[in-house]
């Protein structure tokens, strides 16, 4: 079976595609000159060893289209993911790889011909490049054409992150060639005028589009190698200076001061949530409420790798930050609204894959979460059982009684609507989408641990 990947289909250069389950990219005869120039300047084996482009290799398999050149064979990610799931430290370090990319690309006399978020994913914590034909010969003189993408893609929602609201991310849903410069210039505070970069690279830039967006712009001035360098410094400077601090929402301090597990119930909790992970050994799981990834740390111990999603974005920041001295490398902190998660973007709604086409993982944990999702969100058991069932094979769940402190809280300021969120409906209900293999009661709290396979689909 072959599949034409969507996600680059916008390229004349070439194109993603997937035959009997593997993935490709057939490049295309008009970059036949350019990427012979890439590979015999030693750029590519340059970023291979230094881990920032994914590696690939020409193989002998037939192209698709008269166009081909050749196709090679890049490395699959097991994640993918997208900057409006990220955290402020993740899209941070995407900018700064994008930067030295363009350095040292420049060098050996090419040059980004975009600056995409979405030519960057993340392996064993940290940024890689996934676009192989991105790149272009470069023209002595002429200016960088990637440049207000990656103001829009880059400088302006972290700028936003940084000086607004860390959740003005958000507008990269509906934006997917990044925030317009205007949009941004509006919503950051009049005090980032005295930021010069940012007076230039944003509320200038953003003055300059608008009265000028139907003339064509000529410049006697040469845009020179030394230009080149000395605006992608300042482009470094100004988002190394960005900081967002990672402390004061809802979740942050969960298993520190914000739960109601003792210091024994808690060991419980984790010995038995890696008993039952050992046993599956997955390839991938989806920790859906992740916090700060205590238990996708224990499952990373035992999965090939482990998404962590969390709604809390000091949650995922912190998360992604603790990767750096982490054994486990193996986990891929994520920005999720389980209730609003991301949808399919694009032309056609193809480009970009939702939260739930990039499902069919072997576990799913869902732990101190079906609380929320049923008392705080009204969503029946029902529909959240059936849910999980149709995007994982297998689920470690925690049921949280109203008995708990947590419940309690929940239901002190409203209405108890709930009649059949307790724990023998819950069973009931799971059970036609879930064979309970395990059960365990976590002594000390109100709370019981569950592993259930899901069942095979009735035709």
């Amino acid at each position: 079976m072959i599949e034409i990947l969507e996600a680059s289909f916008r390229d004349p250069a070439g194109f993603l595609f997937r035959a009997e389950g593997k993935l490709y990219r057939q490049v295309n005869s008009t970059y036949k000159e350019t990427y012979q120039a890439l590979h015999s300047s030693g750029l590519f084996e340059e970023l291979f060893d230094r881990k920032m482009l994914v590696k690939h290799a020409e193989v002998d398999i037939p192209a698709l289209t008269g166009e081909a050149w050749c196709v090679i064979e890049p490395m699959e990610l097991p994640v993918i993911s997208y900057a409006y799931e990220w955290s402020f430290g993740q899209l941070k370090d995407a900018a700064l790889l994008t930067l030295e990319l363009q350095e040292l690309a420049l060098e050996k006399n090419f040059s980004l011909k975009d600056a995409s978020i979405y030519n960057v994913q993340f392996l064993d914590g940290k940024p890689i490049f996934i676009d192989t034909l991105s790149f272009e010969t470069y023209d002595e003189g002429k200016p960088w054409f990637a440049y207000k993408q990656f103001c829009q893609h880059f400088l302006a929602p972290l700028a936003l992150m940084s000086k607004t609201d860390i959740s003005l991310q958000q507008l990269l849903r509906n934006n997917i060639d990044g925030i317009p410069l205007e949009l941004a210039s509006k919503l950051l505070p009049w005090s980032t005028k005295f930021s010069f970069s940012l007076l230039v690279h944003i509320h200038w830039h953003a003055k300059f589009q608008t009265k000028h967006a139907d003339k064509t712009i000529k410049s006697d001035k040469p845009f020179t190698r030394h230009a080149f360098r000395a605006l992608l410094d300042n482009l470094r400077t100004v988002i190394g200076k960005l900081e967002w601090r990672a402390t004061g929402t809802e979740w942050n301090d969960y298993y520190e001061a914000n739960n109601n597990y003792g210091a024994a119930a808690l060991n419980q909790k984790e010995a038995v949530v890696s008993r039952y992970v050992q046993a599956l050994s997955p390839t991938s799981v989806w920790d859906l409420g992740a916090n700060t990834g205590r238990f996708s740390h224990i499952a990373a111990e035992y999965s090939g790798h482990v998404c962590a999603w969390d709604i809390d974005p000091a949650c995922v920041e912190n998360n992604y930050r603790a990767l750096e001295n982490s054994p486990s490398k193996n986990i891929y902190p994520l920005l999720l609204d389980l209730c609003n998660p991301s949808t399919a973007i694009g032309w056609a709604n193809t480009e970009r894959d939702s939260f739930r086409e990039r499902g069919g993982v072997d576990l799913i944990l869902a732990l101190g979460l079906i609380h929320h999702l049923v008392i705080s969100n009204n969503l029946p058991l029902t529909r959240v059982a059936k849910f999980f069932a149709e995007i994982g094979d297998n689920l470690v769940i925690e049921f949280v009684p109203k008995s708990d402190s947590q419940v309690v809280k929940l239901l002190r300021n409203r209405q108890d609507i709930f009649p059949d969120y307790e724990q023998g409906q819950f069973e009931r209900y799971f059970s036609q989408y879930f064979d309970i293999r395990e059960s365990t009661k976590i002594e000390g709290s109100e709370r019981t641990l569950y592993l259930m396979s899901t069942k095979p689909a009735q035709p």
